[in-house]
């Protein structure tokens, strides 16, 4: 069992935050920076996009129940915003957004682009808060389940990083055509991922 969560909230959150695909906006938003300071940007980042979504992970089921908003309602509303996102990614929509978020969060903000947009919305958006909410909801307080969660959202945080330490490298080996291919298969991936949330949590309800 905690093989199975941790392989399924590894892909799931890789794919939701897709690290090489944030390669083209950490270049656009740090562009003119110098080394050094592209590095305190991905650091930053990492780290605030980690705690946020170990604070999420740590409390999203008890967020869930003080509002009285049942998992499978959850998994429902979370599935279609994570197809919403799938579909964006398979179509080019996210990236041309991401972006336009990143020029304007560069000429607005240029000291905290790490945390806008970077870490927000881009790293810990909506998209991976929600998955982290719902793999939350999957371990049923068990202890083990959390601190797989929490290592696997440092994980990603970590690839993160790396990718970005890395990102003028990754870019110029996968060109162009490389990141639209993989942008759009892991589109279809989260896809397939967002249509078993929905499936899980009308079963839920219909077993209920």
């Amino acid at each position: 069992m905690p093989l199975d969560f941790l392989v399924s909230a590894l892909v799931t959150l890789l794919v939701v935050v897709d690290p090489v695909g944030l390669t083209p906006t950490f270049i656009g938003i740090t562009e003119g920076l110098s080394a050094s300071h592209r590095r305190q940007v991905a650091v930053r980042a990492a780290l605030i996009a980690g705690v946020i979504l170990i604070g999420v992970a740590l409390i999203g089921d008890w967020l869930l129940h003080t509002l009285k908003i049942s998992l499978s309602a959850f998994r429902i509303a979370g599935g279609l915003l994570l197809f919403s996102i799938a579909s964006e990614m398979v179509f080019g929509v996210r990236t041309r957004r991401q972006v336009e978020a990143a020029e304007q969060a560069v000429e607005e903000h240029v000291r905290n682009i790490a945390a806008f947009p970077l870490a927000i919305p881009l790293m810990a958006g909506p998209g991976a808060i929600t998955a982290t909410v719902l793999l939350a909801g999957r371990t049923n307080g068990d202890l083990l389940l959390v601190g797989v969660l929490i290592a696997v959202v440092v994980l990603v945080s970590a690839t993160c990083l790396a990718v970005f330490m890395a990102a003028d490298r990754i870019s110029r080996l996968l060109g162009m055509t490389g990141n639209v291919v993989l942008s759009r298969l892991l589109g279809v991936l989260l896809a397939a991922l967002a249509v078993q949330y929905v499936v899980d949590g009308i079963r839920a309800i219909f077993a209920g």
